[in-house]
């Protein structure tokens, strides 16, 4: 018993306190939120979020056990396991049908609990932790302006990216993977003439796949309706339109947890999830929203913090990766809201109802978590090879 609670002291002496302090703060008021929005299910979105948090939770405790070095090692095991689900996703999976053209498949269903899950919002998780490996160790070789190196950066993100534009037709990821390789790419030293390339060929390749059918007609009017939601208001425009209003009618404070009249009638559709922001607009008002956006904010703002005292260019490039993971999926899904940018279906992290997001979310956290417990004990080795050195010298 003595060792347990030594070990339990110790843990959280070496801990990020304030990550978890954010990160169970954030969870509360996701919570908080979803306990007000109606279900037609078996099952309320609060519940669903609550076993994901829990879930998250202790997947988090688990990798914060381990050092994220001996995580990284076995990335040829996380890789191959990401693109086996890939492949069953495809293969076996199921996903949304529509007749605007719609047709992907992201979800597959675990047997023997009847429960989905979204197979890539486990490999954004995986990605972070390979292409950290990938990037260290180029850079660590001195390697990082070397063209091939450089392109076989470039191939590492372009399966994860290709996959989801061709194969399962999901921008909003294609999106988030692209950024995360920028990020990471760019604080690690890649030098800038090739992102000026890599824009180039993106000049190139969009307008090729705009006009050849690579993007479809349905994810034609999903990038362009934001544009001119008012030519369609019933049809493409009403969901961003109705969500606008919902933001909109909270005014300062709010008309009330449990009280918002659109969010009691459902008039914004998926609002558990896409459009959570609006439920605590018109919940909490602008007062809400501030919050919403702070703890997000905070979140990252310490995750940078923990990415700048990091001991070695892996651990750096976790935290950039899941900085980045989180930024753009709080932009997009900020500016989808508030109809500055077009619907791509990207949840606003922690906070949109969804087990498989919400679970792995937490996974990426204990990653950064991993980075921040682990430091402290490189720093240790660092100081007893230096005396060590000084001894024999």
């Amino acid at each position: 018993m003595l060792k347990i609670g030594e070990r339990i002291v110790d843990y959280f002496r070496r801990a990020d306190k304030l990550l978890w302090i954010l990160i169970t703060a954030i969870s509360i008021y996701a919570l908080v939120l979803l306990r007000t929005v109606p279900y037609s299910g078996s099952r309320s979105y609060f519940t669903t979020q609550f076993l994901a948090i829990c879930i998250g939770y202790f997947g988090a405790l688990i990798l914060t056990g381990f050092d994220y070095r001996d995580l990284a090692s076995l990335w040829w095991l996380a890789a191959g396991v990401s693109i086996l689900l890939l492949v069953y996703t495809h293969f076996a999976g199921f996903g949304i049908q529509s007749s605007g053209g719609l047709d992907t498949k992201a979800w597959i269903t675990i047997p023997g609990v009847g429960l989905s899950f979204q197979t890539s919002e486990l490999v954004k998780i995986v990605f972070i932790l390979t292409f950290a490996k990938h990037i260290s160790v180029v850079k660590e070789k001195g390697l990082l302006d070397h063209p091939l190196h450089v392109i076989l950066l470039g191939a590492h993100a372009l399966f994860p990216v290709g996959w989801m534009v061709l194969i399962q037709k999901d921008m909003g990821s294609a999106v988030v993977f692209f950024f995360m390789f920028l990020a990471v790419s760019f604080t690690a030293g890649v030098k800038l003439r090739w992102f000026a390339a890599v824009a180039a060929m993106l000049a190139v390749a969009l307008p090729a796949a705009w006009n050849f059918g690579i993007i479809k007609d349905y994810q034609k009017t999903r990038l362009t309706s934001f544009l001119h939601l008012e030519d369609d208001p019933t049809g493409n425009g009403w969901q961003q339109i109705q969500g606008r209003i919902s933001i909109g009618s909270g005014q300062l404070f709010g008309r009330g947890l449990g009280t918002a009249p659109r969010v009691q009638k459902g008039v914004v559709s998926i609002q558990e999830s896409d459009y959570i922001f609006s439920v605590a607009a018109e919940s909490l008002g602008f007062i809400g929203c501030c919050l919403v956006i702070a703890l997000l904010l905070a979140l990252m703002l310490r995750t940078l913090y923990v990415a700048r005292h990091a001991t070695d260019a892996m651990g750096t490039a976790i935290c950039v990766g899941f900085f980045a993971m989180i930024a753009i999926q709080t932009i997009s899904n900020l500016g989808m809201c508030l109809n500055l940018l077009p619907v791509m279906g990207v949840t606003l992290p922690f906070f949109s109802a969804g087990g498989s997001s919400s679970a792995c979310l937490y996974f990426g956290f204990g990653l950064v978590e991993s980075v921040a417990m682990h430091r402290i004990s490189a720093d240790h080795v660092k100081i007893h090879m230096n005396a060590y050195s000084k001894s024999t010298s």
